[in-house]
């Protein structure tokens, strides 16, 4: 699990980005509730919380946060205004990832409003939604449907974290080491 938090979530680890969330393949239920459970504990003492937002078969959805960033994002007034379409809840950010959850169970397509979970600007989660994934202006961590430029620089200094942290992981440095405190 190390090298996915390092490869897929650095820019969270960094404290550049609110969320982000990667494939994890296991053998038994057990052990991977265990093994979030014991990253969970060991990360939330930097601020950061880890959780299953979903399973099937061998495989689970890890979802990486941090609370005080995703509290932020959650709760700018046009993304509450949006969210309400979706009968999200207005109480806490468990609240709303328990939401989540539950409508990754209600059918088998993904739930598009998860970017505004991963700290994606609410412009191109309208505009993913709104054109069906298709047409967009460019693609990095996300499609990108307006601000271009901003969006791409952003992409680079997500890109620069993660091969930094990366080559220092490789280099002997820990997960724990490499997570900024809150």
């Amino acid at each position: 699990m190390e090298h996915c938090l390092i490869t897929h979530c650095s820019p969270t680890l960094a404290s550049l980005k609110a969320a982000n969330m990667f494939r994890f393949f296991y053998s038994a239920a057990e052990d991977l509730n265990e093994y979030v459970a014991r990253w969970d504990q060991r990360l939330s003492a930097k601020g950061v919380k880890i959780c299953v937002l979903h399973k099937k078969k061998n495989e689970a959805l890890i979802y990486v946060y941090r609370e005080n960033l995703l509290e932020r994002d959650l709760r700018n007034k046009a993304v509450v205004s949006f969210m309400k379409r979706y009968q999200y809840p207005l109480g806490t950010v468990e609240d709303a990832i328990n939401h989540l959850k539950k409508r990754f169970g209600q059918s088998e397509a993904f739930p598009h409003e998860i970017g505004l979970f991963l700290g994606y600007p609410l412009g191109d989660v309208k505009g993913f939604i709104k054109n069906e994934g298709k047409n967009c202006l460019c693609c990095g961590y996300w499609k990108v449907y307006c601000n271009v430029c901003e969006t791409m620089r952003l992409f680079e200094k997500f890109n620069h974290c993660r091969d930094v942290y990366r080559q220092r992981f490789e280099n002997g440095t820990s997960v724990m080491q490499l997570t900024v405190a809150a």
